[in-house]
């Protein structure tokens, strides 16, 4: 998804494609492995990654969300950071 958005020109801000490139880098942003080869970019955006972790596919709410809600709001930040055709 990283290199989806960076070759469709993608508007999101450097913290978002952060954590989408790494945020299934468990053993860097849980166990901090690998912290040798990091920069002080890396560092920075470690914040980002775990403030991610709290939100990512292992927390599931109870109840069935508004799908129709669900579908405006993200269609609307698609269209926000996206350009209206996307190369795969």
């Amino acid at each position: 998804m990283y290199q989806v958005c960076k070759n469709n020109g993608s508007t999101l801000p450097e913290p978002a494609l952060y954590v989408i490139r790494y945020q299934s880098f468990y053993s860097w942003h849980q166990e901090g492995a690998y912290s040798y080869l990091a920069n002080d970019f890396d560092r920075d955006m470690l914040k980002y990654l775990k403030a991610f972790q709290k939100h990512d596919l292992y927390s599931k709410l109870p109840e069935i969300p508004d799908m129709e809600n669900l579908m405006t709001y993200y269609k609307g930040l698609v269209k926000k950071y996206f350009p209206e055709e996307l190369s795969w």
